[in-house]
């Protein structure tokens, strides 16, 4: 290469890094690792890669490569790719940060309502039990009311959680906050 190729080459190169970098340093948002984090960066301009590929550019272990893109395969950062004729997998990152955060967010914020509305169902049936129950004193019963109270008005969160996600995932989110915004 010319050496008036390679400064253009290398400002692209140079580019690419800042971008990558800032990617792979926010990705811990998203529960991932450095390593899976520096992978989907990489993937994010490369296009298209097999798992030699991805190893070869970062000179990561294969274990710890097939462990990053299961990682972001699950939080559907990355897809897998069919290549005709090619009997690798490839995988190609989710380029759309609209879909990679609702994706993610909406998985983690579903999983929230379902564990603790689930939890927050138990507990106020232990603490009917418990108001119920005629062994109870009245202060037993004062504090079984209080915490069944607490917990009830915690489920205005939770409802208004879940309905956030669904409005994200139907794209109504969209009617109030566009896509499109300029800066």
């Amino acid at each position: 290469m010319s050496e008036s190729n390679e400064r253009p080459q290398l400002k692209i190169e140079e580019a690419k890094d800042k971008v990558m970098g800032a990617i792979a340093e926010t990705m811990d948002l998203y529960g991932v690792t450095p390593a899976a984090a520096n992978l989907y960066a990489t993937m994010y301009f490369e296009g298209q890669m097999t798992l030699d590929e991805m190893r070869a550019e970062l000179g990561m272990s294969k274990p710890s490569m097939s462990t990053s893109v299961r990682k972001l395969q699950e939080i559907e950062m990355v897809k897998k790719t069919f290549t005709r004729g090619s009997r690798k997998h490839t995988y190609a990152a989710e380029k759309d940060f609209f879909h990679s955060f609702m994706a993610f967010y909406c998985q983690m914020w579903e999983r929230e309502v379902k564990t603790n509305l689930g939890a927050i169902e138990s507990a106020q049936e232990d603490f009917v039990e418990v108001m119920k129950d005629s062994s109870s004193t009245p202060d037993i019963v004062a504090k079984a009311k209080e915490y069944y109270d607490q917990l009830e008005e915690s489920k205005t969160y939770y409802h208004w959680l879940g309905e956030l996600a669904e409005s994200i995932r139907s794209g109504e989110i969209y009617n109030f906050l566009p896509k499109d915004q300029k800066d």
